[in-house]
């Protein structure tokens, strides 16, 4: 099987040496495809052949062709077929077959932390029986390069919308985006971004909004989202009656209801460079097809941010998501100023203050203040953190700053599970993101450079 480019960043930047910056640039290809997998009892897709061998050859070829990230839909009660002849390193558990599972699962080259399964708030049954199902999305972050200090991060979301063009569906449809607009709001703050699923969705049917939406989403700390078969094929303007697409698409132009939509972020630079209805690699020995979706590949090339990067989170997957990044990224050469924890047996809060007078605070009000005023010249450049268990949950316990002068700045209580993060040679920390509440449950340092 041949290494991608991303893959082998990965998997080298695993060996670098702390403080050693990871790979800065590369390449990934994501892959979605519906996958068929309902009982046959229950719909045969009108896909000939068996369904279990159809699911285990589908799995073989995700391995073969090397496609660093595969989002699943509808895989239910094939799945152990797919897991079965499937290598990826990295993959969802099953959330189970029909009526138990949403049939979202992912396989991938390369890793992630905080997955997450979100139910629809909404499903409708006025023509399918969406229903049956917890259909929704999930939510990953993926670490397509990663060492002790520094790391770049896309958060992927896979998602399986409301079928049928009932104004049932169609409102539970378009309600089924606006959700995922609107989590993307909280929970990728500041991050990169790649959203790919089964939308059930055509920019020409009347009442299917919910994609217009999501290329019309704010997003305040960088650029917006974008459809990469709209941005590669049809150059930005959404096409005004593109033709629906047979299985196998004649051709990349037709429209299908599968999409993949990404965009960058202050911290990675993302360029989707091309995108392709993938089925003919996707077909039975017989010539016949596996699923009765056409697959959709989109390849994308990544860097590091100029202005502004981060390191590997640290912690435990709890509370809510912050991100300094949406204001440092409208900061000129910001630079820190002041250094505050609070702290006690645990880490409860982490802050500093710029020299414009910016003040970023996270966590809680317990413990005890320090705090740590640099000099004009002198920079935040390394931190340590060590992490516990609290509650039967896994938070950040102890902090330790130090500066480019040697100075330090410490609070909370050191365990024996540490990690040293050390900004880039001509960096400085001026940042934070993570998961908070009460005490500070996952951090990530911001850096820019001095």
């Amino acid at each position: 099987m041949k290494l991608s480019t991303s893959r082998l960043a990965a998997f080298s930047s695993a060996l670098l040496l702390e403080g050693v910056l990871a790979a800065t640039s590369g390449n990934f290809d994501v892959l979605t495809i519906n996958v068929a997998g309902l009982p046959a009892i229950l719909n045969d897709n009108g896909v000939p052949g068996d369904k279990a061998a159809n699911a285990a050859a589908m799995g073989a070829k995700f391995s073969e062709y090397g496609i660093d990230v595969v989002q699943l839909q509808e895989d239910f009660n094939y799945h152990a077929h797919i897991y079965r002849t499937n290598t990826h390193p990295h993959r969802t558990a099953t959330s189970g077959g029909v009526p138990f599972g949403s049939g979202l699962n992912t396989v991938s080259y390369l890793p992630w932390v905080d997955f997450r399964r979100i139910k629809w708030s909404k499903c409708s049954d006025a023509s399918q029986s969406d229903c049956l199902t917890p259909k929704g999305f999930t939510f990953m972050r993926v670490a397509i390069s990663s060492d002790s200090s520094t790391a770049a991060y896309v958060d992927f979301y896979n998602l399986h919308a409301d079928a049928g063009v009932e104004p049932g569906d169609l409102t539970a449809r378009n309600d089924n985006v606006k959700q995922v607009v609107d989590y993307i709001a909280t929970w990728s703050k500041g991050n990169a971004v790649v959203v790919a699923g089964d939308f059930n969705s055509r920019y020409t049917r009347t009442g299917d909004t919910g994609i217009r939406d999501l290329l019309a989403s704010e997003n305040p700390s960088g650029p917006r989202l974008k459809d990469a078969w709209v941005e590669l094929l049809y150059n930005n303007v959404i096409p005004q009656s593109p033709s629906s697409c047979g299985n196998p698409a004649a051709n990349d132009l037709c429209e299908i209801v599968d999409k993949v939509f990404y965009r960058a972020s202050p911290l990675l630079d993302l360029q989707a460079t091309d995108v392709r209805y993938d089925t003919l690699r996707f077909l039975q020995a017989d010539g016949n097809i596996l699923t009765d979706h056409n697959p959709v590949l989109v390849n994308y090339t990544w860097s590091s941010g100029a202005s502004l990067r981060q390191s590997s989170l640290f912690g435990g997957p709890h509370g809510t998501w912050f991100s300094d990044v949406p204001v440092l990224a409208g900061t000129n050469k910001p630079k820190t100023a002041t250094i505050t924890f609070r702290g006690g047996s645990r880490l409860d809060s982490v802050g500093l203050t710029l020299t414009d007078g910016t003040i970023f605070a996270h966590g809680g009000t317990g413990g005890s203040v320090v705090s740590l005023a640099l000099g004009a010249t002198e920079y935040w450049t390394q931190a340590e953190l060590c992490s516990g268990q609290r509650n039967g949950q896994t938070r950040n316990f102890y902090i330790r700053a130090v500066t480019s002068s040697g100075r330090s700045l410490t609070a909370g209580s050191a365990t024996s599970s540490c990690q040293t993060f050390t900004a880039p040679s001509g960096w400085q920390i001026v940042g934070f993101a993570g998961q908070d509440g009460s005490e500070v449950d996952q951090l990530a340092f911001v850096y820019a450079p001095r």
